[in-house]
């Protein structure tokens, strides 16, 4: 079976990423100011409850987006952009207009990702998957709390002026990925950046371009049938 391109695992946090995860055990993670001081756990239980009161009020995210995968083995970073959409329940879409039309898309059912380039598109359901926990709260498939153990500091210490950093631990082991980073704006509560540390110390930063919520979202959004000629790739 050929192997999944590396675009895959860029392209969606963690959604494919348990086809290609070795058995490295470096970790690394953006690290706060030698002087901060995280915040209490009252603090912190209070922002990460508006951070899901905020999304469990909403039924769609819409917004642009900007991603940076740094591939820590051999020091080299990727760079691409494009459009996000998710909706409740479950649905979401990664349409890249860089690398030029790549798609990252589930119907809350099956999984779908799309690289253009070589035609290769691969695909899983959900439940057979590791769903990305880390924006299951956006499509109101998981709750923040329940998927994570958080530390929170101020947005100043790390590099995010305006706003606090929720630094969270799997509460369950997870091969894909080791810390999440979720960049809160406390004007908001809108989570303006999320970072995803695996257990090799690749990061896969996304940040979100003027977020959009509760936008009228077509079914279409979440489809994707590849050209002609496409090799389906299935687990």
């Amino acid at each position: 079976m050929p192997r999944l391109a590396p675009f895959a695992v860029a392209a969606l946090l963690i959604a494919a990423a348990p086809l290609l995860v070795s058995d490295a055990s470096a970790q690394s993670a953006p690290a706060p100011a030698a002087s901060a001081q995280p915040a209490s756990a009252e603090a912190t239980a209070q922002t990460v409850a508006k951070v899901q009161a905020f999304y469990d009020s909403t039924t769609s995210f819409l917004s642009g987006f900007t991603q940076e995968f740094f591939v820590k083995s051999h020091n080299v970073r990727k760079e691409s952009k494009g459009k996000a959409t998710f909706a409740k329940p479950g649905k979401m879409a990664w349409d890249y207009e860089t690398p030029a039309g790549n798609r990252v898309v589930s119907d809350g059912s099956v999984l779908k990702v799309y690289e253009a380039a070589n035609k290769q598109m691969f695909e899983q359901n959900i439940d057979k998957s590791q769903y990305p926990a880390a924006l299951s709260f956006l499509t109101g498939t998981g709750k923040l709390s329940d998927s994570f153990t958080f530390v929170m500091y101020p947005g100043a210490t790390m590099n995010f002026p305006g706003g606090n950093v929720l630094v969270g631990t799997p509460k369950k082991e997870n091969a894909a990925y080791t810390k999440v980073l979720f960049y809160v704006d406390t004007s908001t509560f809108h989570v303006r950046r999320a970072l995803i540390v695996d257990a090799q110390g690749n990061r896969n930063r996304f940040d979100f371009v003027d977020p959009k919520v509760n936008v009228q979202v077509s079914d279409a959004t979440f489809k994707l049938v590849p050209p002609p000629g496409t090799q389906v790739i299935k687990p």
